[in-house]
């Protein structure tokens, strides 16, 4: 009940970012959240997983880097309060 927002900073390597938008995204669809959620994601297919997150429908907000991320999430904490 404390959580106030969500923010997700990945760097993938091995794992591609586009497998990993995937899984955001069903995730945010089966535990229907209610606060705000930003993803970072950096590394192979970063571009198909930035796609993939703006494409689904959820209000899910994407962030070039981490301090874009971490300024996003604040604003977006502050303005659901």
């Amino acid at each position: 009940d404390n959580v106030q927002g969500i923010l997700v900073n990945i760097f993938g390597g091995i794992m591609r970012c586009d497998i990993v938008a995937e899984g955001i995204v069903a995730a945010a669809k089966e535990m229907d959240i209610s606060v705000p959620l930003v993803v970072r994601l950096e590394g192979t297919n970063v571009d198909l997983g930035k796609k993939i997150l703006n494409e689904s429908g959820l209000a899910i907000l994407s962030a070039d880097n981490l301090d874009d991320a971490a300024r996003k999430i604040v604003a977006q904490v502050k303005e659901a309060a």
